[in-house]
């Protein structure tokens, strides 16, 4: 199935080393201490912080900021394993500072485009701190 103009695939191969590539991209040397389940989270941290970037760019503004994500694993009601909960901290500043209204819809609007986060289940409870100082 070939993807519409508002699809994108993406692809990625894991090589018997353990060395893990992008097609073309560089390969990405990944140590055994990073399971399958940090890299879920990784990625829902990268994704949280290029949604912000993607909606705080369409506004003009700037943005330097940081990630962390948590999970807990374990048995789920239905007998399956997985993520039971998950958190995604993201701290930063955002310039020129939008008023508190502005930044409420730049947030929603982050959350909501993380197709990460939105992939997930259960769905990221995220706590945000833009502008907030040192």
């Amino acid at each position: 199935m070939s993807p519409s103009s508002q699809e994108t695939q993406f692809a990625v191969a894991v090589e018997r080393s353990g060395r893990a590539t992008a097609g073309e991209q560089a390969p990405l040397e990944l140590h055994d201490a990073w399971t399958p389940e940090h890299l879920v989270l990784l990625a829902l941290a990268r994704c949280s912080l290029a949604s912000l970037r993607h909606h705080a760019g369409r506004l003009s503004l700037e943005v330097a900021a940081v990630a962390q994500a948590s999970g807990t694993i374990g048995k789920r009601e239905n007998g399956s394993w997985g993520f039971l909960e998950i958190d995604c901290r993201l701290a930063g500043d955002v310039t020129p500072a939008p008023d508190a209204e502005s930044l409420s819809v730049l947030v929603a609007r982050a959350e909501r485009g993380c197709f990460v986060g939105g992939s997930l289940q259960p769905k990221p409870h995220y706590t945000w701190s833009i502008n907030e100082g040192p």
